[in-house]
């Protein structure tokens, strides 16, 4: 039981660290998304204690949930009109065009197409 909680406590730790992260990224407060092994010193665990806890408990690797949280600000992003879609990309730290096809891979649509038919 005791392992369980402390599971829990390591993807609480986590996602929430993520949450803030992201949005200090976005918001120009840190210059570039941290390696999942930077994370993971900032939390005091190791890196592999991380990646088995979340893998387990959630069943894909903790960078699957790092990008997928990526992917939710963008789309938080795109749905505001006033940031262009490369604006976007820029504040994610990426080149447009890669940011296309990071979009894309996750959503399967493109960037533009989300917009329009989210906005």
């Amino acid at each position: 039981m005791e392992k369980k909680i402390r599971a829990k406590e390591i993807a609480e730790k986590y996602f929430s660290f993520l949450d803030d992260h992201i949005g200090k990224v976005t918001r120009g407060e840190v210059q570039d998304f941290l390696e999942l092994k930077e994370i993971a010193s900032r939390l005091a665990i190791s890196h592999q204690h991380l990646s088995d806890t979340i893998q387990k408990e959630f069943g894909h690797h903790p960078c699957h949930f790092y990008d997928l949280k990526i992917i939710e600000k963008a789309k938080e992003m795109l749905l505001n009109n006033e940031i262009s879609i490369a604006e976007a990309a820029r504040k994610l730290t990426y080149d447009p065009s890669n940011f296309s096809k990071f979009f894309k891979k996750w959503t399967g649509e493109t960037p533009g197409s989300f917009r329009k038919q989210n906005t």
